[in-house]
């Protein structure tokens, strides 16, 4: 089978290619963030002898399934997390209602996916229900909605605020491509269900960001003014402090520590990423999760270029995959090649089908334009037919 690889022109890159670059771009920046989550940019320079510069091993080697932190999960070799199992699970949501999504869709469709439907979870090795792999913010969803029946709208609300729901909206500002207005609106609703705060603001802006990289001609520049004239409060100005930086860099290398101290005065987890501040992760209007605004500032620093920009969101250490699956879904949008050698890497060892879901979301997305194309006219017509509008003749 010959899969369609993205263009390297954003402005002539189509639909497919940027579905394609967005969706496998994020399941492999995920997978090479993975073993280095957590760590700091000097603990990976030394983990690794140098820079991280494509798929490596468990931090621990052969003994990932007792060392903690992480045990029992095989984080390295390829493999993707639950930011790719999470991504995929909307994909299956938009292929089911095949039409734009609220937070019902949520409830009625992502969580009895997730509680009902085993598959095989790369980091545990096996097959299971994707629950057993999610983290706790995630686990929320189905507490809150299965168990609580919560309004879906707000049960996000009380939920830790984290990056948790921002880390699989990519498809939502796929399926409003080019339209990062819409993006901005869609996934606010879809994560109300998940997130709230500043967590439910980065999952907008993130999905915003993506429909703005599919713009004919859309440039990191461009992508980070459309996230900037949609975000609010400390997400605005977290994005703001980080990306005035970024624009001083081209290499990753020298932006690693300046990002990290332009972000901090935003970020509630505080500087030991493993022992978060008592502030942590709690609502504020003054704060921001740090993986949107370094995934963007490293979008900047890298030009757009992928393997740059993933690259550097990995060996920014932290919460590096949930930063690389950002960074490399928005250079995917962009147009910018996913190298070959490492979505195959990347499928293969997790096995998983890296394009099904993108062909799926594809046909969604046309099937949802067209539609709002129809609804659109309706509303035209129904306007003029009250005087509503001024034109003559």
């Amino acid at each position: 089978m010959t899969h369609p690889t993205p263009a390297h022109n954003g402005t002539t890159a189509s639909l497919d290619e940027r579905v394609t670059g967005a969706l496998i771009g994020a399941a492999v920046g995920d997978a090479l963030g993975g073993p280095v989550e957590g760590y700091s940019p000097e603990q990976i320079l030394e983990r690794h002898g140098g820079r991280v510069h494509g798929v490596v091993g468990p931090w621990n080697g052969d003994d990932w399934r007792t060392a903690r932190p992480l045990a029992p999960y095989h984080k390295g070799d390829g493999h993707v997390t639950d930011d790719t199992l999470m991504t995929h699970a909307l994909v299956r949501v938009y292929g089911t209602v095949r039409d734009h999504l609220d937070a019902y869709a949520i409830a009625e469709h992502l969580v009895p996916d997730l509680i009902s439907n085993p598959r095989w979870i790369p980091e545990l090795e096996t097959e299971a229900l994707p629950l057993q792999r999610i983290f706790l913010a995630e686990k929320w969803l189905v507490a809150r909605l299965h168990y609580g029946h919560m309004d879906p709208r707000e049960a996000g609300t009380g939920n830790i605020v984290n990056c948790g729901a921002a880390m699989y909206m990519a498809p939502v500002g796929l399926v409003n491509a080019a339209n990062p207005a819409a993006a901005y609106a869609e996934a606010l609703d879809v994560a109300g269900a998940h997130q709230s705060s500043y967590g439910r603001e980065a999952a907008g802006v993130l999905a915003a960001a993506v429909a703005a990289a599919c713009v004919p001609g859309a440039t990191p520049e461009s992508v980070v003014a459309a996230a900037l004239s949609l975000a609010k409060d400390g997400t605005r100005a977290a994005i703001e402090a980080v990306c005035e930086v970024a624009a001083r860099h081209s290499d990753f290398e020298s932006a690693l520590a300046p990002l990290r101290a332009a972000v901090a005065p935003y970020d509630t987890v505080g500087p030991d990423y493993r022992a978060p501040s008592l502030g942590a992760r709690r609502p504020s209007r003054l704060h921001a999760i740090e993986e949107l605004p370094v995934a963007l500032g490293m979008l900047l620093v890298s030009g757009g270029d992928f393997r740059h920009a993933v690259l550097g969101a990995v060996n920014y250490g932290r919460d590096c995959d949930s930063i690389a699956t950002m960074a490399g879904a928005l250079a995917g949008a962009l147009g910018s090649p996913v190298p070959e050698d490492w979505a195959k890497t990347v499928a293969e060892a997790s096995r998983l089908d890296l394009w099904e879901p993108a062909a799926t979301l594809t046909k969604v997305a046309r099937e949802v334009f067209e539609r709002d194309v129809r609804r659109r006219r309706a509303h035209e017509a129904a306007f003029a037919a009250i005087g509503g509008t001024g034109c003559s003749g």
